[in-house]
C-alpha cells in the first residue's frame, strides 16, 4: 500500500499537519510523511511530543476509511506497530488503550511509542484518517524529565536498533492491519488488540465527566471504546482522559 509513497523530510513543523494538507487536496490513501525531526511533535490533547533529530521515528499517513471501520483505524494501528518493533527487533511490548505502546501492563511501565489519528471528511460525508506515529529508538533521545515515564528501544534492548527497518516492518504491519479492517475482518483486529493490551486491561482506572470516578479496565467493544467496570455497572469510553493507576 504504501510502496513509493515516502515523502521524507530532515525537518518538519509536523508530520500530521502535512498530511491533513494533502488530504484536504485530494491526496490518495497511503501517502506517508516522515520526518528526522518535528518541531511541534504533539500527542492526543495537544501535548508535545518530543522529536529530537534522528532519535526516533515521526511518520504520518492517510487512509481513507469505510465508515463503518472509522473508529477502529488507531486500534489497528497500535497493533501493527508493536508487531511491526516486534519483527524488526525481536523486542515484546504492550498496549494501552487508546494509543500507547507501552513496556509491559504495570503501573511502573514505560511509554515506547504513540499513535495520533486527526480526522475529516469529504464534502460528500466519506471520512479521512491521518495516522501518526512516533517512537523512540535511540538512547539518548528523551528529555530528562520524560526518562522516569518513557523509554526506548535502544535502552530496552541494550543495543543499536536500526531505523529504517522498524519503519519498513511498521509499515508493512500497518498495510495489513487495515486491508483486514476494510475486508471486514474486524474481529480479528480487535482480538489482536486484546492479546497485546492483556496486561493493561484488569488495571484501575480514573477519568472526570463532571466528577472524578473510577473502574477497572475491563475490555473494549466492537467499535474501540473502552468498556470500564464500576460499582455501578459497565461505563463506555469513546475518548477523553483516563489516568491509569
Amino acid at each position: 500500500m504504501f510502496a513509493g509513497r515516502i515523502q521524507w523530510f530532515s525537518e518538519l513543523q509536523s508530520t500530521n499537519d502535512v498530511v491533513a494538507t494533502l488530504a484536504e487536496a485530494g491526496a490518495a490513501e497511503g501517502i506517508i510523511v516522515s520526518a528526522d525531526a518535528q518541531n511541534a511533535g504533539r500527542g492526543r490533547f495537544g501535548r508535545s511530543w518530543a522529536s529530537p533529530h534522528g532519535a526516533g521515528i515521526y511518520a504520518s499517513t492517510l487512509f481513507r476509511p469505510d465508515a463503518a471501520v472509522f473508529r477502529l483505524v488507531t486500534l489497528a494501528a497500535g497493533v501493527a506497530l508493536v508487531d511491526g518493533i516486534h519483527a524488526a527487533t525481536g523486542l515484546r511490548l504492550h498496549l494501552k488503550w487508546p494509543n500507547d505502546i507501552v513496556t509491559d501492563g504495570t503501573a511502573a511501565s514505560r511509554k515506547v511509542g504513540g499513535i495520533l489519528a486527526e480526522g475529516g471528511a469529504e464534502s460528500d460525508g466519506r471520512p479521512w484518517v491521518v495516522l501518526g506515529f512516533g517512537i523512540n529508538v535511540l538512547s539518548a533521545s528523551l528529555p530528562r524529565d520524560l526518562t522516569t515515564r518513557a523509554t526506548s528501544l535502544e535502552h530496552e534492548l541494550g543495543r543499536a536498533v536500526d531505523r529504517g527497518l522498524v519503519l519498513a516492518e511498521c509499515l508493512a504491519a500497518l498495510s495489513q492491519r487495515y486491508a483486514q479492517l476494510q475486508s471486514g475482518d474486524r474481529q480479528a483486529v480487535i482480538a489482536d488488540w486484546r492479546d497485546r493490551a492483556a496486561s493493561t486491561l484488569g488495571r484501575q482506572v480514573e477519568w472526570n465527566d463532571g466528577a472524578i470516578r473510577r473502574g477497572i479496565a475491563r475490555d473494549v467493544d466492537e467499535h474501540g471504546a473502552l468498556l470500564i467496570q464500576t460499582d455501578t455497572g459497565i461505563v463506555t469510553i469513546i475518548s477523553g482522559e483516563l489516568q491509569w493507576l
